[in-house]
């Protein structure tokens, strides 16, 4: 894909804005640092945004830190902890996660002039820092953080020179900058881009799903924050009145040992329903793509959530969705304007039922929606606005507010 490809969807001034940009920062050396290159949502944008970047002229590179099982049980933990999910943080996880970071201190080449670190599992890489410029961007709803995990964190944070969050009610009080920038898709990904309807049919028929009932479906890893036994129950209340079927379908990360878990519960609540399809897919977006485009609701029902790129893919392709009023999901979707909300099993089923009875405003809801996504949460914007945070580290004067 080139960046000149994007001008149909955004327009050639948004392109020649990016490159312009581009140009300030050449010869600065930008590199991105996380746990996992497969699997939610940090790897699926560094994936798309690195190579673009590189063919804008910047150059941008993308690094890993390595850990073991006991490192990402403990990052996993911290995880649900910083979404504010009770969890028994001990000193001894703390070791592990102290120990870990001063292997990958040992290994790491910080060698960029910005380095980006991606939320916790590196964040201890700080103590490398000499005269580049260090930014720590965090992806996870930290509204109302674990206070002993959110207070170790904070042993790195002042440290970097700034921090960049997803949704406004994320901010913290820090003694660095705070920058509001929300993540985004690419429309022309394999998991976004339009799809004739025998790649569609085709995908349907690779899992034995019939065409003549409504469709619902959740795409997301298998994690108990996405709640996919909520997203049953809800299922199970709309088929009192309506014959449907429901899709879970997702995948699992290198970095949340807890997937296979969750996985294997699910499957086991949903054996005794065959139009309950729980499906482990391969890192396969053309197919994500098609069941998300085969279905007549889509649902995220997260407990908690950082953003939801999920929510942004189906509304891109003008699908109706019910979603949990949580997290940066909430400026994705504007309750009856570009989907429907719910804070609970009944209102998620409630709200799936009327989108099945109502077509027209289902139909309605979806257009909508594609619309926000298309102003708001496209690449091109997360792009111009990485490439203005990376240039306001080199002007402090002249702050530029995103």
């Amino acid at each position: 894909m080139h960046i000149n490809d994007y001008i149909p969807i955004v327009g050639q001034s948004t392109i020649d804005d990016l490159k312009l940009l581009a140009e300030r920062l050449k010869g600065k050396v930008i590199q991105h640092v996380n746990s996992t290159s497969v699997g939610g949502g940090v790897a699926e944008i560094l994936n798309r945004m690195v190579p673009l970047l590189g063919e804008l002229g910047v150059d941008s590179r993308w690094d890993l830190i390595k850990g073991g099982s006991q490192f990402f049980d403990v990052t996993k933990k911290f995880h649900n902890a910083l979404h504010g999910r009770p969890e028994d943080i001990t000193d001894h996880d703390l070791e592990i996660f102290m120990e870990t970071t001063e292997t990958n201190l040992g290994l790491m080449n910080t060698y960029g002039d910005v380095v980006f670190i991606h939320d916790p599992q590196p964040i201890g890489l700080i103590k490398k820092k000499a005269g580049n410029k260090w930014l720590w961007r965090c992806h996870i709803d930290v509204s109302h953080p674990h206070k002993k995990v959110w207070d170790f964190l904070m042993s790195f944070i002042p440290n970097y020179d700034a921090a960049v969050f997803s949704s406004p009610i994320f901010s913290q009080r820090l003694p660095i900058r705070q920058y509001l920038i929300s993540p985004s898709i690419d429309p022309l990904s394999d998991k976004n881009k339009e799809l004739p309807q025998e790649v569609i049919d085709a995908a349907l028929a690779k899992y034995n799903i019939v065409k003549d009932k409504p469709i619902i479906t959740q795409i997301s890893r298998f994690d108990r924050l996405k709640d996919p036994s909520g997203v049953i129950d809800a299922y199970l209340q709309v088929k009192r009145y309506i014959d449907c079927q429901l899709i879970l379908a997702g995948g699992t990360a290198t970095d949340d040992p807890e997937g296979i878990q969750v996985l294997a519960e699910v499957q086991e609540k949903a054996k005794k329903d065959k139009d309950i399809h729980v499906l482990l897919l391969p890192q396969d977006d053309i197919l994500i793509n098609a069941l998300q485009r085969a279905s007549d609701v889509i649902v995220q029902k997260s407990l908690k959530e950082g953003f939801g790129l999920t929510v942004a893919e189906a509304l891109w392709k003008a699908k109706p969705i019910v979603a949990s009023h949580v997290g940066g999901i909430s400026l994705q979707v504007k309750h009856k304007f570009s989907g429907l909300m719910c804070h609970s099993i009944e209102g998620a089923a409630f709200a799936i039922k009327q989108l099945l009875n109502n077509p027209e405003y289902a139909k309605k809801l979806g257009e909508n929606g594609r619309q926000h996504i298309k102003n708001n949460f496209l690449l091109t914007r997360h792009l111009k606005e990485y490439m203005l945070l990376f240039l306001s580290l080199y002007h402090p004067e002249d702050i530029v507010y995103l």
